[in-house]
């Protein structure tokens, strides 16, 4: 009997090292590093936690090195009930590495060792894991792989969402267009938005009507907004801002979990707001990561909902 599952995340699992600077030192030049701590994280693996822990069953494909599988990352993802069987392992190569900066206004810069993921991109799409999904997100990743298994998803006829976020600039127009052509709901912070839109030269009304019937932008403190039949702002729920590194992937776990169980888009803003609120009040991706009854209540306190 095959083991359903209602999300599919699709892209980066990777050990994240946190860096805290004052402030970002320009070329040839140096600054004090303030703090550093090692965290479990990769873009498609924080999707897959958040929605494990808000109550989905969750899945999970990355490209990852021969040291995962006995590592307490994999463990982790296992006891939380995070489907990993078709994982793609890569025995002699690294679990992807990303070391994320963040100064003192809480803007970032990453670096990222990709390691066992630049196998992506001679690796098949997942067809097996997708076949059991309800709905597939392309997370950050290889364009290529992204793009078949974007392909392979709409033959199977799945709710397909896609964030392709840092990795934006490895996408040609070409290939940018051709998995934004498959998906149904589309996510960016408004910098990613903004270039999708120049990079395509179309606006959001032109963006819809070629593939996202929901394009989802996000603007951190500021809120998001959501583009479908209508313009829908949701405000953020402000927090004291510890870490905010992880913040969107929680956001597009949650929205796609109130959004799988039949609640507006209005509704799934708002849900996906609270959620990210929690991350960014502590250091890492995984570290403060709410359940249902914590989101909920925490939407009651901002919108008595």
């Amino acid at each position: 009997m095959i083991k359903k599952t209602d999300l599919l995340a699709i892209g980066h699992t990777a050990l994240d090292s946190i860096v805290l600077v004052k402030e970002f030192p320009s070329p040839n030049s140096s600054t004090l590093i303030k703090q550093i701590k090692n965290f479990d994280g990769g873009a498609a693996a924080n999707v897959a936690v958040v929605a494990s822990t808000l109550g989905l069953k969750s899945a999970l494909v990355s490209a990852v090195g021969g040291e995962f599988k006995a590592s307490n990352y994999h463990n982790k993802l296992k006891t939380m009930g995070v489907d990993t069987d078709d994982m793609i392992v890569i025995e002699n190569e690294k679990t992807p590495m990303a070391w994320v900066f963040t100064d003192s206004n809480n803007d970032q810069i990453s670096y990222f060792y990709w390691g066992a993921a630049a196998y992506f991109k001679e690796s098949e799409p997942p067809e097996r894991a997708i076949k059991k999904a309800t709905a597939v997100h392309l997370a950050t990743g290889d364009p290529c792989f992204n793009r078949r298994s974007g392909e392979v998803a709409n033959e199977f006829q799945k709710l397909i969402s896609f964030d392709p976020g840092q990795d934006l600039h490895m996408y040609s127009p070409e290939k940018l267009k051709s998995v934004i052509k498959v998906c149904n709901i589309l996510f960016g912070n408004h910098y990613e938005i903004d270039r999708i839109l120049k990079t395509l030269n179309m606006d959001i009304n032109e963006l819809r009507s070629i593939g996202p019937e929901i394009i989802v932008k996000t603007y951190g403190k500021d809120g998001s907004v959501i583009y479908a039949d209508k313009k829908i702002k949701i405000d953020s729920i402000l927090r004291t801002p510890v870490d905010p590194t992880g913040a969107g992937d929680s956001y597009r776990a949650a929205f796609l979990n109130a959004y799988l169980n039949d609640k507006d888009l209005e509704y799934c803003g708002k849900f996906a707001s609270a959620v990210s609120s929690f991350i960014v009040e502590a250091e890492g991706c995984q570290t403060n990561v709410p359940d249902y009854n914590m989101t909920i209540e925490r939407m009651k306190e901002k919108w008595d909902e």
